[in-house]
């Protein structure tokens, strides 16, 4: 697997894997705006498609939270990301691609020596996601409202990503 930035070209396939009804059970049906999101290139996000020989099998997002510009987390510390994901296919969950997608996450954000933790918000209501990342380490920290989305926040802290530490 290899993850190369998505560009505008990526817009059909986003908008396509946006509307699946497991990447909506996943992520909701916010509209992300591809059409000008993908136009930009702000300092504190990267957006990834991650490919397995040369086939495009699902979406990957990092951010800086206390950079990034809507404010989604409200205030947080510096020095922390968050992690968006999904596989794009129905036809390719269950292949492993979401394990090595977030792997391949992790490094990404742990090879900033200042990132200390990660943070993610899976909906309350996808408990195989919840599931998927409390096996790679990730710790429930609490249940919170972001605009209509109910969502259990977790976190990994650097000590805790025995994954990218292994590889150290």
């Amino acid at each position: 697997m290899r993850v190369r930035p998505a560009t505008p070209a990526d817009l059909e396939l986003l908008q396509h894997w946006a509307r699946q009804p497991h990447v909506i059970t996943g992520i909701s049906d916010d509209d992300w705006e591809w059409e000008v999101e993908l136009l930009k290139t702000p300092e504190w996000r990267e957006r990834l498609i991650a490919e397995v020989e040369g086939r495009a099998v699902g979406f990957l997002q990092i951010i800086d939270p206390a950079c990034e510009d809507s404010h989604y987390w409200g205030e947080v510390p510096e020095n922390l990301r968050t992690i968006d994901l999904w596989i794009g296919e129905e036809s390719d969950l269950g292949k492993g691609y979401g394990t090595q997608m977030m792997h391949l996450a992790l490094a990404r954000c742990f090879a900033v020596p200042e990132v200390v933790a990660i943070i993610i918000d899976p909906l309350a209501s996808n408990t195989h996601t919840h599931r998927f990342y409390e096996r790679l380490g990730f710790r429930f920290v609490e249940r919170r409202r972001f605009g209509d989305d109910d969502c259990l926040v977790y976190r990994l802290e650097r000590s805790d990503d025995t994954i990218s530490n292994s590889n150290r």
